[in-house]
């Protein structure tokens, strides 16, 4: 497969581009930072520098030219500002959605936050609340589209340690943590299971082996 992924310096998606350029697939990262391209190249992948806050559709479609899966795995974080947390989280994930399907590439994954549904909950002030409707505006974009084979994956809260390769991967978890190890071994998954398109999952840490948990679904 060849397959871009946005925001490709990111921790879970330099995990993501080791897994797949060890099977064999091709990656290309979108990054706006040209000194983050070295980095992506250590993983195995191709940068393409482009800033999906100032891009048009025209050039995010033309670097998806031929691809066979979009991820967006962007966002602003944690220092940046509310405005920002609009213009990526969301704003640019309508970007890459708008490419993809400018491209003809159906197969797009989503990598959203655990919470997102739980908004109205929240007070609605708050730095994280925001970065959450964001999140959730940028899910309910997907949905609307008939164009894209698209999966959300709403991870719970995430840590640096070891993958295990052992997960819990369904409509609702309950709340959790999960290594972000085991988050890029699920992303590579499902990038190739059908049965996970048009479903929003959680994942958090389980007893159940990725591949186990991405082949009953």
């Amino acid at each position: 497969m060849r397959v871009v992924i946005a925001g490709g310096h990111g921790q879970i998606a330099l995990r993501l581009t080791k897994l797949l350029a060890a099977d064999g697939h091709s990656v290309v990262g979108l990054v706006r930072n040209p000194a983050h391209e070295a980095d992506i190249a250590a993983a195995g992948g191709e940068a393409a520098v482009l800033d999906l806050e100032s891009a048009d559709v025209e050039a995010v479609a033309k670097v998806l030219a031929g691809a066979d899966v979009a991820i967006f795995s962007a966002g602003a974080g944690p220092g940046s500002g509310n405005d920002r947390k609009d213009s990526v989280d969301r704003g640019a994930s309508a970007l890459l959605a708008d490419a993809a399907e400018q491209a003809g590439v159906r197969r797009y994954l989503q990598v959203s936050s655990m919470g997102a549904d739980r908004i109205d909950e929240l007070d609605p002030d708050d730095t994280f609340t925001i970065y959450l409707k964001a999140k959730k505006a940028a899910e309910d974009d997907l949905r609307a589209r008939d164009g894209l084979d698209w999966t959300v994956l709403r991870p719970g809260a995430l840590t640096n340690d070891a993958g295990t390769g052992l997960v819990l991967l369904a409509d609702k978890t309950g709340r959790g943590s999960v290594t972000r190890d085991d988050v890029a071994l699920v992303l590579a998954g499902l990038c190739s299971t059908p049965g996970a398109i048009g479903r929003t999952l959680e994942l958090i840490a389980g007893d159940t082996p990725a591949a186990e948990a991405l082949a009953t679904l």
